[in-house]
C-alpha cells in the first residue's frame, strides 16, 4: 500500500514547511544560499534553497517514472493519488499568496509531468498486455 503513495508529496510538504518559516524567515526564503564553492575556472557555483527544491522535485519525478512502469493494482491508486497531488499544487498556486513563486510553479509542472507520463506509460503498457489470437 505504501507503494501507491506519490513521492511528489515530499516537495509539496517541504515547500509548505518553508512557507511556515522552517527554513528561515524573510521576504523570500527560497533565495537564501545553501552552499557555494569556487570552481577551477574561477567562477563561483552557488545553490539556493529554491534550486535545491527543484532538484529534489526532479529526483522524485525520476523515482515516480521508475514506479510507473510496474503494472500492479497499486499503480492505479498511485496514478489517482498523483493526480490529487497535482490538483493540490494547482489549488495552492491559485489561492495561496506564498505559492505564487517560480519555484512552486516549477514543482507544480513537475507534478503535471508525473501525472501525464504515468498515464501515458500505463496506457502504453496496457496495450502490450492485450493478446489477440
Amino acid at each position: 500500500m505504501f507503494g501507491a503513495i506519490p513521492l511528489l508529496i515530499v516537495p509539496f510538504v517541504l515547500y509548505n514547511l518553508g512557507l511556515l518559516g522552517i527554513f528561515g524567515s524573510g521576504d523570500d526564503p527560497w533565495a537564501s544560499e545553501v552552499f557555494s564553492f569556487s570552481m577551477m575556472s574561477g567562477g563561483v557555483f552557488s545553490m539556493t534553497l529554491g534550486d535545491l527544491m527543484v532538484l529534489i522535485g526532479l529526483i522524485f519525478l525520476f523515482l515516480e517514472m521508475a514506479k510507473s512502469v510496474r503494472t500492479t493494482n497499486a499503480s492505479i491508486m498511485d496514478h489517482l493519488l498523483s493526480t490529487l497531488v497535482f490538483v493540490a499544487f494547482l489549488v495552492e498556486f491559485l489561492l495561496v499568496k506564498g505559492a505564487a513563486h517560480s519555484v512552486f510553479f516549477t514543482l507544480m509542472v513537475i507534478a503535471l509531468f508525473d501525472v501525464l507520463a504515468g498515464f501515458a506509460v500505463s496506457m502504453r503498457s496496457a496495450s502490450r498486455d492485450i493478446n489477440l489470437n
